[in-house]
């Protein structure tokens, strides 16, 4: 029984957030847009560019900008668009002919979108380059994300990218480029986009009417308004608020705590994010902020009430941050594996946890006098 096209979930879509297609400013990013614009007026456009940068920076977002100024014949310098153009209405439409997006597919059979973009996606790229233009314009194709693409599709690419087509473009999003064949990238020009200062990140959490705190959410996304949009839509402050308590408790961990952080992580994904994902990104999170402040040897700015304090006890100094580091590396690829293989998700929580509690660390850390 096939799915209803309306029900789909847009992979390259965050959770609660509009599509990057509909979003026309790019924020943050001038010296990216300056870089590809001086190129295409240089007359010096390579055939495919490589986006790279951290989740959520506004990678998509530049993608889809892109491709609106070309197509709608590149007159401004900064790649804006009126919104009422033809081609940026057809755009967000989905109908314009000259635009192929390439994205993870919807499996049927499985009732859940694949985990990697197929060779068949990528076959659909092939065809629409092989046709001509009906206008004699561009061909602009995206790829979101092309570090998603398994070996087979990587291979078909490949084989795109070292004949190129004439007036054809290639916009490839990487989250991990470091995941792709180096054969593809170094085919690619690299355009890397920055994270957001935490300035910049607060007002642009208040112009979309985020209502939870900008200045805890801005800290904890690390620059990316993506990510701080997936973590408000998926209640993340309050998720991350019970790891900090919870470790605030060490060196005895609060088992009953702990119990139900991970019973938390096996609900069910929906269109508004999976619990799972949502709870190890935060502990990854966590991690990371911990070693840092033992590296800087001063607390981040706060993600939660009394992290601070927290992370500075933890995480005293770089030998305490190496720890850290090294168990954040150990128990992400932990995470990973053990999703790719369905391991009960609380259990595999559960046991993060416990091994975290056993770090010389946590066992040596007291909470502070009151």
């Amino acid at each position: 029984m096939s799915t209803d096209p309306q029900d789909i979930p847009e992979p390259d879509r965050v959770p609660g957030a509009p599509h990057p297609r509909m979003t026309n400013r790019v924020i943050g990013q001038d010296h990216a847009i300056a870089d590809f614009v001086e190129a295409a007026k240089g007359g010096r456009l390579h055939h495919a560019w490589l986006l790279t940068g951290p989740r959520g920076v506004g990678k998509a977002t530049l993608a889809w900008a892109i491709a609106r100024w070309l197509i709608s014949g590149e007159k401004s310098g900064d790649l804006s668009v009126a919104e009422d153009d033809p081609a940026a209405r057809r755009i967000r439409a989905l109908s314009e002919p000259g635009l192929q997006l390439i994205r993870r597919p919807w499996d049927d059979k499985a009732g859940r979108l694949r985990a990697e973009i197929t060779v068949d996606e990528i076959r659909k790229l092939l065809s629409f380059f092989h046709l001509s233009s009906s206008e004699g314009g561009w061909r602009i194709a995206i790829i979101d994300a092309a570090d998603e693409m398994n070996t087979a599709a990587a291979n078909a690419l490949l084989k795109v990218l070292e004949e190129p087509p004439a007036n054809g473009l290639i916009l490839m999003i990487a989250h991990q480029p470091a995941r792709l064949l180096p054969t593809i990238r170094s085919r690619c020009r690299l355009l890397r986009l920055n994270p957001l200062t935490p300035e910049l990140m607060t007002d642009v959490l208040a112009g979309l009417d985020v209502k939870e705190d900008a200045e805890a959410l801005a800290a904890l996304s690390d620059g990316s308004v993506g990510e701080a949009l997936r973590l408000s839509g998926q209640d993340g402050l309050a998720r991350y608020q019970q790891i900090v308590d919870l470790f605030t408790t060490l060196p005895r961990l609060d088992r009953l705590a702990a119990a139900k952080l991970s019973d938390q992580a096996a609900g069910r994904a929906n269109a508004d994010g999976d619990p799972f994902d949502l709870t190890t990104t935060l502990l990854d999170r966590f991690l990371s902020r911990t070693a840092r402040t033992g590296l800087m040897g001063a607390p981040l700015p706060q993600a939660a009430n009394g992290e601070g304090a927290l992370l500075t006890r933890l995480s005293p100094d770089d030998l305490a941050a190496r720890d850290w580091a090294d168990a954040q590396a150990r128990l992400s690829a932990r995470a990973r594996a053990g999703r790719a293989v369905n391991l009960d998700p609380a259990a595999l929580v559960m046991d993060m946890l416990t091994e975290l509690a056993h770090l010389p660390p946590a066992q040596s850390a007291r909470p502070a006098k009151s």
